[in-house]
Parts: C-alpha cells; structure tokens; sequence
C-alpha cells in the first residue's frame, strides 16, 4: 500500500512514548512525564492578548502570505540585530516557518537530489534524517561523542561521503545532548561548507535557554556564515508557545528563497493572526523569557544534585532544557523506570544508535515533581 520510501522512515519516537504513557495512565499510573520536551510553563499573557485582538480582525481571517508578514519578518529581523547583532534584510533573507520543525523537514526537497549524502547529528533531532529520506537523499550519520563534547568532528567524515554531500545539519544548544558549541566550531563548519559546497542548516530552537550566565551565539555570528548557510528557529521555546506552530528562517538569501519555493507549493503560510502574537513576543518585554530560564535552572540543579545522589554521573547543562544520563542500557533502563516507577524518560537509541548508552530527561514539570521522580528513582536497583 505504501510507497517505497516509506519503507525508509523510523516509527517516530515520541509518538510511540506516548502510546506507552497512556497504556500506563489506563492502568491508574500516576505518570510523572520527563519525556518530550514541551514546556509546562504558559504563554506570556501579552502573547496571547495579541492573538485575540488580531482574531478578532477579518482582515486576519484570509490566506495568509506564503513567506510571512512583512511586518513579522521585519520584526525578526530586529530581534536577531537585537539578540545576536547579526543584519537580516527581512524581504530576502528571513522566512516565517509553521514552526522550526517544518522548515527542517521541507528544506532538504529545495537543495539535495536523490543520492546526494545530508550529513546528520547521531544522537540528534529525528526530522533531520526524515528531511534527507524525504528527498531521496542518503544519511550520513556523525558520531556525537563525549570525549569531543558532542560536537562532530568534520575531519572524521570520509572523502567519498563529503564529495557527494550537499547539507548539513547541526544544532547548538543541542538536543539531545543539552550540549553548546563555541563560535569556533560555526567558523570550522563556513569553511567545511565552503570548501565542500555543503549547505549549512543550523537548528538554534534552544538559544535563549540558558544557564549560569551563558550566551548561546548564533551560527551567522560566524564569519562568512551568510555565504553558506541559514539558521532555523523556533518562538516554541523561547515563549513556551510549541502549540502555536510558528518560527523562521534566517540567512543565505538564496537558501531562503530555495525553501521559500517548497513552501508556496505545500502550505499556506502561518496563519497572520499568530505572526501578529509572535511580533509581540519578539518585540515586547523579554522578563518571561528570563523569568523561564531560572525556573528551568531551579528544575536542571534539583534534578542533577538528585541523581548524583542516587549515584549517576551527569553533568549540569548550560542550556536546553534537557539532562543527557550516562546509563548502562538505555532500553533497558527507560522500560523499568516507565513500569516500576511511573517515570517517562527517552531512551537515548531513539536519537540515532550513539545515543546508545544514554537517556535524555526533560526538566519540564516542576521541582516537586521532578524531586518526586528522584524519590521513586532511590527505591529501585538502578
């Protein structure tokens, strides 16, 4: 029944999570949820009073523009001359995007030809090797190791592969791994990219989730970064609006305009009423944002000290939201934390296969249920 390239695509992680929490919650569990990452904190009121007012405006009630308000586009544009001191001409190159997760999943149809090779973060975001196999590309998977801070050590790909690659996919703060990369590692990658005619996509979702005084840069802060590639991101995170499906893209005005053209024939755009909120959320107070980073920081300090506690040895990310647990099986570990204890974690193998060996916590429930999650973690034989 199904084409042949569905043959190719793995069952989506998260999706077959849930179907086991509910299979739990069916039997009267009382599941404490560290699993997928979605914030439990609410949309900054002044969000979502700008999303009423602009419902209630016929002029939103229409097809909205493929490409994005030029208003919303102005806006981010600002944001990042604002947050990353990076020029952005709104008109070409920035983007509105139904999300981050569907510019990701749309862009390798404007630039990869079947069998060209998309090189992918192993652990990383699944939709990565989804937007390779959907346009017929092949994967390469770069190992996200420890001993390289989980960062893809370039020099490591093989010849043959790098000659027929045509992208590249990375993301800082990452996830899995809650991992950051320095400017540095974005000035290797513009000149891999240069040097190999490679499109660079980097996914940056998780920038304004930050710890310790950290400050996440953006890849086209690097040198030469406009020449060979884009940034997606997301208002998701930064604004605890994942239900709301809106975000960009910024950089290279051809790479834009490329994933621009996929889009015109798939979607309509995002709905104006939602850029309206977003436009408010870019411009407007930031104190939620900030206010959302120490909570995240007060969950990240419970949740590490806990299970340093009970005896693993983890350590205390700077940014995402995500605690990245060394285990011995990750499979394993997450089936007996889900049956004997309630508790949802991802196992690290549905990230890619060197995710083996970890799994992935989401501090997005709060410090007593995540001091809960630990209490019941000390009663089992871990």
């Amino acid at each position: 029944m199904y084409s042949r390239r569905m043959d190719h695509l793995p069952p989506y992680l998260f999706a077959r999570i849930d179907e086991m929490k509910e299979e739990k919650q069916r039997q009267g569990v009382d599941i404490i949820d560290l699993g997928v990452g979605d914030p439990d904190l609410p949309t900054p009121k002044h969000i979502v009073e700008a999303l009423c007012a602009a419902t209630r405006d016929p002029k939103n009630h229409h097809y909205p523009s493929y490409a994005g308000m030029p208003a919303y586009r102005r806006a981010v544009a600002e944001w990042y001359r604002r947050r990353f001191g990076v020029d952005l001409e709104p008109m070409k190159e920035t983007l509105a995007l139904i999300g981050s997760k569907e510019g990701i999943a749309h862009i390798a149809e404007a630039f990869v030809n079947p069998g060209e090779f998309v090189l992918v973060a192993d652990p990383g975001y699944p939709v990565y090797k989804t937007s390779a196999l959907f346009a017929e590309g092949k994967v390469y998977e770069m190992p996200l190791c420890p001993e390289n801070n989980f960062l893809p050590a370039l020099e490591d790909i093989p010849a043959a592969v790098v000659k027929q690659a045509r992208m590249i996919f990375i993301n800082y703060p990452n996830n899995p791994t809650a991992a950051v990369a320095p400017l540095s590692f974005f000035e290797e990658v513009v000149e891999f990219a240069r040097e190999h005619d490679i499109v660079v996509v980097h996914d940056n979702a998780y920038s304004e989730i930050t710890f310790d005084g950290y400050r996440s840069p953006s890849f086209l802060e690097a040198d030469g970064a406009m020449e060979v590639g884009i940034e997606m991101h997301s208002l998701s995170k930064t604004y605890n609006m994942t239900g709301w499906r809106i975000g960009m893209a910024c950089g290279n005005a051809d790479i834009v305009a490329g994933l621009g053209r996929v889009k015109t024939n798939v979607d309509s755009g995002a709905f104006d009423a939602i850029q309206h909120a977003a436009i408010a959320a870019l411009t407007g107070p930031q104190d939620s944002v900030r206010e959302a980073c120490s909570v995240y920081q007060e969950r990240r300090d419970a949740l590490v000290s806990g299970l340093r506690e009970i005896g693993f040895d983890v350590q205390a990310p700077k940014a995402t939201f995500y605690v990245w647990v060394p285990v011995d099986d990750c499979m394993a570990f997450a089936a007996k934390l889900l049956d004997e204890a309630g508790i949802v974690a991802t196992p690290g193998v549905g990230f890619g296969r060197n995710g083996e060996g970890f799994v992935r916590f989401a501090i997005t429930r709060s410090v007593e249920r995540i001091n809960e999650a630990v209490e019941r973690m000390r009663g089992l034989d871990l």
